[in-house]
């Protein structure tokens, strides 16, 4: 049976870091490691009372981080032990016990390198609607770029698992294209039948503004551009293994 750890990347989200954390260790037993990006709130202190191991990023090798929610994640899959990595956003407020379990269940099949989840994206009082950089950036580059991925529903999702080792193996998008990026280089590494979709039903979590928004599509449209041979600048993380 494989082990599990879940990566929690944090930044000042201590309003909900605490039920995600529970929700994840209801499916134990298994590792919850929240990294923290040195909140200035109780992110931490939350974190901790809820039953997770609570690393700074700075505690996790000797190499000052880089800005970014990929850093943390690469920083995580670092100090993870687990034999599958579960990633989880902090910010949830959907999370239910449960959900690692269905997204490490696919893991029996040893072909498996990747497993996303599906999920509606609610809006306000709107049951859809939301993932706007999903919907109007990633999957249509996708669907040009990278036909072979365009049946992958959330393909920006912070819910998703990883072997530890393929983790390893990969570069880390320091922001918001870590997501995609890692979904590219796994389809290419070990082709797409490596991937699996899981439906946890509906996501709910803080809408950001349109300017942030906007941030977030530049990142995702440069690492979707580099993937297919753009020579485009992209700050990222070089694979663990190297280290």
């Amino acid at each position: 049976m494989n082990s599990v750890s879940v990566v929690i990347p944090a930044l000042n989200e201590a309003p909900t870091v605490a039920q995600v954390v529970e929700a994840a260790l209801a499916d134990g037993p298994l590792e919850v490691l929240v990294i923290d990006a040195d909140s200035t709130d109780a992110t931490a202190k939350e974190a901790a009372a809820a039953g997770a191991t609570v690393l700074n990023w700075r505690e996790i090798l000797e190499i000052d981080p880089i800005a970014g929610k990929g850093e943390s994640l690469w920083r995580g899959v670092a100090a993870a032990r687990g034999d599958i990595v579960v990633f989880v956003d902090a910010d949830l407020t959907s999370f239910r016990s449960g959900m690692v379990n269905q997204l490490v269940a696919p893991f029996d099949n040893d072909e498996i390198h990747l497993v996303k989840a599906d999920y509606v994206r609610t809006f306000g009082d709107h049951t859809t609607g939301g993932g706007r950089v999903t919907e109007l950036t990633a999957k249509p580059l996708l669907r040009v770029l990278f036909p072979g991925l365009s049946h992958i529903r959330q393909p920006l999702g912070g819910e998703y698992a990883i072997r530890r080792t393929t983790a390893r193996a990969l570069p880390f998008v320091s922001g918001y294209g870590v997501e995609v990026g890692l979904l590219i280089d796994v389809a290419s590494q070990f082709g797409i039948s490596s991937i699996a979709q899981i439906d946890l039903g509906s996501r709910s979590h803080n809408h950001q503004s349109l300017e942030a928004l906007g941030s977030m599509a530049d990142i995702v449209a440069s690492t979707i551009l580099q993937r297919h041979g753009h020579d485009i600048p992209l700050l990222q993380r070089e694979p663990l293994d190297i280290y």
